[in-house]
């Protein structure tokens, strides 16, 4: 008999560490649906995922019939929802009295509206299979005392976290895990760009925070729920 392959939708796919989640469960043999607010993958993206992977871009993800929908597609193309890996999200770094109030609505929607979405929109074909994982990027800056000017991004990421730890509990008795993965700084493009004086060698990768994801779908992981884990390289 052929082995089962996991069926894992990604949110956020088209990025820097989506596209390396994405990457990780495909090397595993994983059947993957990767979602974005982008309208088209990078054309390297899509060469090199071919045909058997779906695509679903211009999918707003803070939207419940957006997502729904999206979701709905990859459990018909796959025949059911294995992972969810919640990657969609953003940084704005503002204080409060240079800033404006509508940044904190903009990062709510960004990091802690997607993530409730795609949780829930989910969960009818994860309850289905009667197993299944979600993991949550959170932020390691919102598990400790936040900064000045990281005071919006820092409250949405930290509501991540209390999203895992009540979805956990929600689902412990149904064979769901929910966790959590909390980066420092991430090695991206935008972020060397951003902070060019900065020593990117203490910075971590896409793809270690992609091997930890991947590590929590496991079977591995089948006793892990509620955790939230830090990935912080050398920082």
């Amino acid at each position: 008999m052929e082995k089962h392959k996991q069926v894992v939708v990604v949110t956020g796919a088209f990025g820097v560490l989506g596209t390396a989640v994405a990457r990780v469960f495909a090397r595993r043999g994983a059947q993957l649906a990767l979602l974005d607010l982008s309208q088209q993958p990078p054309t390297a993206l899509q060469e090199e995922f071919g045909a058997r992977h779906l695509f679903l871009g211009g999918v707003d993800l803070g939207e419940v019939e957006s997502s729904r929908r999206a979701m709905a597609a990859a459990a018909m193309r796959f025949g059911g929802i294995d992972v969810l890996v919640n990657v969609a999200g953003g940084f704005q770094w503002e204080t409060l009295h240079e800033g404006s109030v509508e940044t904190w609505d903009q990062l709510y929607h960004m990091n802690l509206r997607t993530a409730v979405v795609g949780c829930k929109v989910a969960l009818p074909a994860l309850i289905e299979r009667g197993r299944g994982s979600i993991v949550n990027i959170g932020a390691g800056a919102a598990a400790g005392r936040a900064g000045a000017g990281m005071g919006a991004y820092t409250a949405s990421k930290a509501g991540v976290l209390k999203l895992t730890e009540s979805l956990a509990e929600e689902l412990k008795d149904r064979g769901i895990t929910v966790n959590a993965v909390l980066p420092s700084i991430i090695d991206t493009p935008r972020n060397r760009a951003d902070m060019p004086e900065a020593d990117f060698t203490r910075w971590v990768k896409p793809e270690a925070i992609a091997d930890v994801v991947a590590f929590l779908a496991s079977d591995a992981a089948r006793a892990v729920t509620g955790a939230a884990i830090p990935v912080v390289g050398r920082a």
